[in-house]
């Protein structure tokens, strides 16, 4: 039953309205990101990629900072640098003012955001990046502004409308700033060969660092391994998989090469036949799908799925060297 105290508006009019203002919205927006991708091909790329060089050659960290909406994207563009592999971190401009500019010093670039170029409050961090002579970079939309003119390099964001009907609520201007934000650290993780094993590391909890796990972490292993000869008689292959209770076998050959499975599917196929005298060669399947160690746990979860299986051997040089089931990926989140 509906809460007497909600008012649901059932005009279908303001809804359709809701709507348009949504799409205007996003058109504006997705506008303004065009107009930047547009300018990386002109004027936008020299101070781009400047950046770039002066960040990938820096001894120290970036420093982030802003105040309002820009504040807000700057700490958004920080953890986007520190978490692939670029030392990253935001300083509030009133802060810095009282304290926090000690967190700064001479080996790292400040990335100073300001839309309009004009902000009271990155007056002081402005200062002292000039006094101590540290690297100034800012984004802005006016490189004649005060801050455009104070800095070494001015990556001057075109002109966009918001999205805001009025043109006051930073909207389209916050997405270019966290787009260009987004463009440098992925520049920069591709300039560094950053690689998902590096990921792992800065991202070891939830489901995303689960999913970063490798099958060899989690695959048992040893005698846990449901593996028979293909010469073994299914009278004993069906013991020995109820035992191991990972619902298949492996089939390998006299090198330990794994060169079939026999599945619940099998067994049932071969029901009606002579089962038990058979031996696992004549009834597992050839050729089954299997993983490499390295393996993501996240890309395991995928062929799971996709296949609709629940177990997958884990193959080296032809060999089994694990097993990983649906309840693995469970257990560390990745499923």
């Amino acid at each position: 039953m509906t809460d007497p105290a909600i008012r649901i508006d059932t005009d279908s009019e303001t809804a359709d309205l809701c709507l348009v203002s949504a799409e205007r919205t996003l058109e504006t927006e997705i506008a303004g990101l065009s107009a930047v991708r547009a300018a990386l091909k002109n004027g936008l790329s020299t101070p781009f990629k400047k950046t770039f060089e002066l960040i990938q050659s820096s001894r120290g960290r970036v420093i982030v900072t802003g105040v309002g909406k820009s504040g807000h994207i700057g700490t958004k563009i920080a953890a986007s640098l520190a978490s692939t592999g670029t030392p990253a971190h935001f300083v509030h401009a009133t802060e810095a003012s009282h304290g926090d500019m000690g967190m700064i010093t001479q080996d790292d670039v400040v990335i100073a955001i300001s839309w309009s170029g004009e902000t009271q409050e990155l007056a002081a961090i402005v200062a002292y990046t000039r006094r101590f002579k540290v690297p100034l970079v800012s984004i802005t939309s006016r490189e004649d502004s005060t801050l455009g003119r104070a800095s070494d390099i001015v990556i001057n964001l075109p002109a966009v409308a918001e999205a805001c009907p009025h043109g006051l609520a930073p909207t389209t201007s916050a997405l270019v700033q966290l787009a260009i934000g987004d463009a440098l650290a992925v520049a920069l993780l591709e300039g560094r060969g950053f690689s998902p094993q590096d990921y792992k590391v800065l991202h070891p909890g939830g489901r995303l660092g689960a999913s970063l796990k490798s099958a060899k972490d989690i695959m048992h292993t040893g005698d846990a391994l449901p593996l028979v000869k293909s010469t073994m008689p299914m009278s004993e292959g069906i013991v020995l998989m109820s035992k191991k209770s990972f619902g298949v076998l492996g089939v390998i050959d006299e090198l330990n090469q794994l060169i079939g499975i026999i599945t619940d599917g099998d067994l049932r196929r071969h029901i009606s036949s002579d089962l038990l005298a058979k031996t696992a060669g004549e009834i597992m399947t050839r050729d089954p799908k299997t993983v490499s160690p390295a393996a993501l746990s996240a890309s395991v979860l995928e062929l799971v799925n996709s296949l609709s299986i629940t177990s997958v051997f884990v193959v080296e040089d032809a060999r089994p060297v694990g097993i990983v089931h649906l309840h693995d990926l469970l257990r560390i989140g990745a499923a």
